[in-house]
């Protein structure tokens, strides 16, 4: 399986909830070491419905994809990843603000980019 940096990982589609295995495509990260990053993160926690399945929201795709990039891209520890995430504070709102920010906008680009085509 490729690493993919989060440069390269796939745009994250506009979609309300997503399964465990979506999100493990989306994020370059098996569906079992998501599972364990429930438990070490205490802000990564996905909507469980029926048969306890696992729905992430937005925000929680965004926050995986920012563990992962402590973790294998920057070299910190469970540990270390979990303070710096809590340390943040307001600036780790910002940083996945601003990717919810970015993605929207490539997404309505694509969408006015596909209306166009069909004209």
């Amino acid at each position: 399986m490729l690493e993919p940096s989060n440069n390269v990982l796939p745009v994250i589609p506009g979609k309300r909830y997503f399964t465990i295995g979506e999100v493990s495509e989306l994020c370059g990260v098996k569906p079992h070491v998501l599972r364990y990053w429930e438990q070490e993160f205490p802000g990564l926690n996905p909507v469980k419905r029926r048969g306890n399945r696992r729905y992430y929201k937005r925000q929680d795709v965004v926050l995986i994809r920012q563990i992962r990039s402590l973790l294998y891209e920057q070299g910190f520890t469970i540990g270390g990843a979990r303070q710096r995430l809590e340390g943040e504070g307001i600036k780790q709102e910002a940083t996945p603000y601003k990717q919810l920010v970015d993605q929207t906008i490539t997404e309505l680009e694509d969408l006015l980019e596909g209306l166009k085509s069909k004209s």
